[in-house]
């Protein structure tokens, strides 16, 4: 009988609609998140669950309407694994703005890690305010060290970040600038401009 009643309940969620999964989904991810200490605004939506840490006394901020993807049947490219939000120190901060997305990406602050509004953050991007060890052969293997020389990030408003890009620490990137897909951002972008390559530079100006 047991059987029974789980090969019933088992055929119900299959049939459920894809769309109402992912709200049901959301929810509870919401909810999750909130309990670990994480501001989570109005209409957040996620699909899966991401992988969270925060050290103490240490705050990350979604804003209204964020969408964080961590499922590959969530966003076209799919994704290498889910979005991973992780503060490394006291007083470090991770925010992301209004109506932003992010799809199976990193981002790790161990000061600051700033996302504008609407920016779209494409499969896999990788953004850390630090080296997370230092380079100086001597203090390679003290992880403390490598925090201390970290500088926050900061993307303004509709930066859009192509699939697998990565920002390293001390970067700006100025409004509405586009970063090409497999970028590593060494330095700061200005606004209005596409940019791309490994280290990334300024290909053109937007057109108006």
């Amino acid at each position: 009988m047991k059987n029974g009643l789980f090969k019933v309940a088992s055929t119900i969620s299959v049939r459920l609609p894809r769309s109402l999964l992912m709200r049901l989904s959301g929810v509870s991810v919401s909810l999750r998140l909130r309990l670990i200490g994480v501001s989570v605004g109005r209409g957040c939506s996620f699909a899966g669950m991401p992988f969270v840490h925060m050290h103490d006394r240490s705050s990350i901020t979604l804003g209204n309407e964020v969408r964080v993807v961590s499922w590959s049947r969530g966003t076209a490219l799919g994704v290498s694994h889910a979005c991973v939000l992780r503060t490394l120190a006291e007083g470090a901060a991770i925010r992301i703005g209004d109506r932003s997305g992010i799809s199976g990406g990193s981002i790790c602050a161990a000061r600051s890690v700033e996302v504008g509004s609407d920016c779209l953050l494409g499969a896999d991007v990788l953004i850390a305010d630090t080296d997370f060890h230092s380079l100086a052969a001597a203090k390679r293997h003290d992880s403390e060290a490598g925090l201390q020389t970290a500088r926050p990030v900061s993307l303004g408003n509709n930066v859009f970040l192509g699939a697998r890009a990565i920002v390293l620490k001390g970067v700006t990137i100025g409004d509405n600038s586009v970063i090409g897909a497999g970028s590593v951002v060494t330095k700061s972008i200005p606004a209005n401009v596409i940019a791309a390559g490994n280290p990334c530079r300024v290909i053109s100006e937007l057109a108006s």
